[in-house]
């Protein structure tokens, strides 16, 4: 029997109730599932992207969770973007109180064919970017002591990836920058975690040939690709007060493949 003295915490099905999330990249693939994601547990969600049909997204995600949501489109690795992109949420929507960078692009090669435009390219959008909206949105954190930030970094990031070392760097600096800021901002209630994924159900994978796509699964323990979706469960997690003794941490949804 409980004390009589104990709070009770009854559950609920929409935890990020009241809340507002920006989030990078979530035109589509897993940034979508994130936005659907966070906009069913009650969260209003604000799309930056630099993808046209943001706007058709951002829609569809008002209707299905009947919640205020908006698009702004945005190059999140020019410092002017990056706070015009946020100032927009927040005036549409109200402060910043969740932020999930999904924002990356891939300019796959081996290294001695890599060209510096396809090094600087990948650094700037998915660690630059980062560096940039983060900025943009954590003074607000810190006055109101509140605050979730989680970036989606890679498994590729732990263990590298032959032909990705812009890629595997980038997502590496993601885990670094995790690190560190949140260690400087913990006293202001501010949270700064990550998620790794794995091979994820994309495009990309979709149109492998049989023998590629068993290859791939061959190399996961759980012998899976995982969806859009269970990244958004990590992130959710995350983001939400159930973990709010979390920070600093980088959560593996890769199906064992970075054991």
């Amino acid at each position: 029997m409980a004390d009589s003295n104990e709070t009770i915490v009854t559950p609920t099905t929409r935890p990020l109730e009241g809340q507002v999330a920006l989030i990078t990249g979530g035109a589509r693939g897993i940034g979508k599932a994130i936005a659907l994601k966070l906009a069913s547990q009650g969260a209003k969600v604000g799309i930056v992207d630099m993808a046209d049909n943001g706007a058709e997204t951002a829609k569809e995600i008002e209707q299905a969770s009947g919640l205020a949501t908006c698009f702004y489109k945005a190059d999140i690795s020019k410092e002017a973007e990056a706070k015009e992109a946020a100032a927009a949420v927040e005036q549409a929507l109200g402060p910043v109180d969740i932020l999930i960078n999904n924002a990356g692009i891939t300019r796959d090669n081996i290294l001695l064919l890599m060209d510096e435009n396809q090094w600087d390219s990948v650094m700037t959008v998915n660690l630059k970017g980062t560096f940039l909206i983060t900025k943009a949105v954590l003074r607000g954190m810190i006055k109101r002591r509140r605050g979730s930030i989680v970036s989606i970094s890679s498994v590729v990031g732990r263990r590298g990836n032959a032909g990705q070392s812009n890629y595997s760097a980038s997502k590496a600096g993601v885990i670094g920058f995790t690190k560190s800021l949140a260690r400087e901002v913990a006293s202001r209630n501010v949270r700064v975690n990550a998620v790794a994924p794995g091979y994820i159900e994309t495009e990309m994978t979709a149109a492998l040939p049989e023998a590629a796509r068993k290859a791939l699964i061959d190399q996961i323990p759980l012998g899976r690709i995982g969806s859009p979706e269970t990244v958004a469960d990590a992130v959710a997690f995350l983001a939400g007060d159930t973990a709010s003794f979390i920070t600093g941490a980088v959560i593996a949804v890769d199906g064992g493949l970075g054991i």
